[in-house]
């Protein structure tokens, strides 16, 4: 009877992870899948693959340091790939959608780095994110950033370096992780 109980518990635990999950990166999910199937059912069937396995390995995922979300999205390309992997190895059975859009080009990567280094910017501290936002999203110089924001030039010379180093770290500490090169 304890056993049960401790199952039954371990579950509704992991079906809440689950659940958590898909509220905060669901729609994340659906819109890439989407964009590389072209076929919003499809996308759902992916969204929805890639939560059981989150749920069947829940354990892992709790314990797992790096980004969940990344995982999510690796796990969903992984899918996705297989699918058209398995369609291009057996003829079609019916005639496909006209709709449909061949996944082509892989950009999955990228949106799974461009995702990392906005988690690492967030990471950093108010200031050096501001420094680095008017550098290199508005595309302003060190004289422009250091008046828009009414410090020294030296300053946002400063701080930018700083950040910089700190997204470094972070990215390499992530990069270590994943097993891949920084």
């Amino acid at each position: 009877m304890a056993r049960l109980f401790a199952r039954t518990r371990a579950t509704s635990r992991d079906e809440a992870l689950v659940r958590s999950l898909y509220e905060e990166h669901g729609k994340a999910l659906l819109a890439y899948a989407v964009r590389l199937t072209g076929d919003r059912a499809a996308a759902e069937d992916v969204v929805q693959e890639t939560l059981v396995r989150a749920w069947r390995h829940a354990d892992n995922l709790m314990s797992k340091e790096g980004s969940v979300r990344a995982w999510l999205f690796t796990v969903a390309k992984n899918l996705i790939v297989d699918k058209v992997r398995a369609k291009a190895a057996r003829p079609a059975e019916v005639a496909e959608s006209p709709t449909a859009v061949p996944v082509t080009v892989d950009h999955s990567q990228r949106v799974v780095d461009s995702m990392s280094v906005l988690a690492a910017i967030e990471g950093l501290s108010e200031e050096h994110r501001t420094v680095l936002m008017e550098i290199y999203f508005r595309d302003r110089s060190v004289a422009e950033t250091a008046q828009e924001l009414g410090i020294a030039p030296g300053t946002v010379k400063s701080r930018s370096h700083y950040a910089l180093r700190a997204l470094r770290a972070t990215m390499s500490g992530r990069a270590a992780l994943e097993g891949t090169p920084a």
